[in-house]
């Protein structure tokens, strides 16, 4: 065992989330906790993937791959580790255990959803007289709508990141 005290042994964490939040919140709210999926990690062989959109804590200083959900699973191909534990939504989940068959895959909250997949349904989809061609993520987003060659298309159901396409492709997006 390290014989450092935590907050020592801790040191290179907190300075990857110090600009965030106060030491002494991080020492009270977090570094137990942290000490404790650490040592998971190693007596599990368990590695984490933590989506953008997590807390400082996990993203920063538990998380062993950092990034958007389909390139987080694909990055979790071929590592040796029993255990994947993906810190995102369910479907993230479910995505890493297919590219990961012989993994034993988590998700440390089962009911954590996305609003914006869950909002969208084959009724809404065919209201826009459309059937869904493409399903992608918003880090390849880009990419997929230049590669169809078309001045428009039909985007669901983030229009944030469909603004921001359009802004960068100048393809109409119809959301």
């Amino acid at each position: 065992m390290d014989r450092l005290a935590p907050r020592h042994r801790l040191d290179p964490l907190y300075e990857r989330v110090s600009r965030l939040m106060w030491r002494s919140d991080f020492d009270a709210r977090f570094a137990g906790d942290i000490e404790a999926i650490l040592d998971l990690k190693r007596t599990r062989n368990a590695v984490i993937l933590a989506h953008n959109y997590q807390t400082p804590e996990i993203f920063h200083c538990v998380a062993d791959i950092t990034g958007d959900s389909l390139a987080l699973a694909r990055r979790a191909q071929g590592l040796d580790a029993d255990v994947i534990v993906m810190a995102g939504v369910h479907f993230m989940a479910e995505t890493a255990k297919m590219m990961n068959p012989d993994k034993t895959v988590l998700v440390p909250d089962g009911r954590a959803g996305c609003s914006l997949a869950e909002a969208i349904t084959p009724a809404n989809v065919r209201s826009l007289k459309a059937e869904s061609d493409i399903c992608s993520t918003s880090a390849n987003a880009n990419k997929i709508v230049k590669s169809l060659g078309v001045p428009e298309v039909i985007t669901i159901p983030d229009e944030f990141l469909a603004q921001n396409i359009a802004a960068e492709t100048g393809i109409r997006m119809i959301t």
